[in-house]
């Protein structure tokens, strides 16, 4: 009897431990929106490096995430839904780019404030928006020399 006790509460602790789990990885994600957040979107040419869960910072301090990325068919361009903290207030006029860690480092999403008067309320659009820059396109084109090589005239 009381070994059967003992198996009851061991498979209850697993299972709680798990529905932790669930819930941590959950708002890691950003799959759970906190009452302490609020939702704005932006469109990008490309999210190149970026995924549901990636890190929206500002001045190196993360403070938001990315909770959905969808193709606009009509655009052609890649919507984001990003998440927010509330103590956080973007200018209408801020900023919103990917960056690279490095050259072995993750991409992040980066917020640059505005100078505006006004913030941006929740449900807001960033419209500044720069997408991922390919590190293969950049060496490539430095490596074939595109660029700013003086042309020289041809001879006579």
């Amino acid at each position: 009897m009381a070994y059967e006790r003992a198996e009851i509460a061991t498979g209850a602790a697993v299972l709680a431990v798990a529905l932790g789990f669930v819930v941590y990885a959950a708002q890691g994600a950003g799959l759970m929106q906190s009452p302490d957040s609020y939702p704005l979107t932006a469109s990008f040419r490309s999210v190149e490096g970026i995924t549901v869960g990636s890190d929206v910072r500002l001045a190196g301090v993360k403070v938001g995430t990315i909770t959905e990325l969808q193709l606009n068919p009509q655009t052609f361009f890649a919507d984001a839904k990003i998440l927010l903290r509330n103590d956080v207030l973007l200018p209408t006029d801020s900023s919103i780019l990917i960056s690279s860690e490095g050259l072995l480092g993750g991409n992040f999403v980066e917020l640059l404030p505005g100078g505006a008067l006004d913030n941006l309320a929740p449900g807001d659009e960033i419209e500044d928006t720069q997408g991922a820059v390919s590190l293969i396109t950049l060496l490539l084109k430095f490596v074939g020399g595109e660029g700013d090589a003086p042309v020289e005239p041809a001879a006579p």
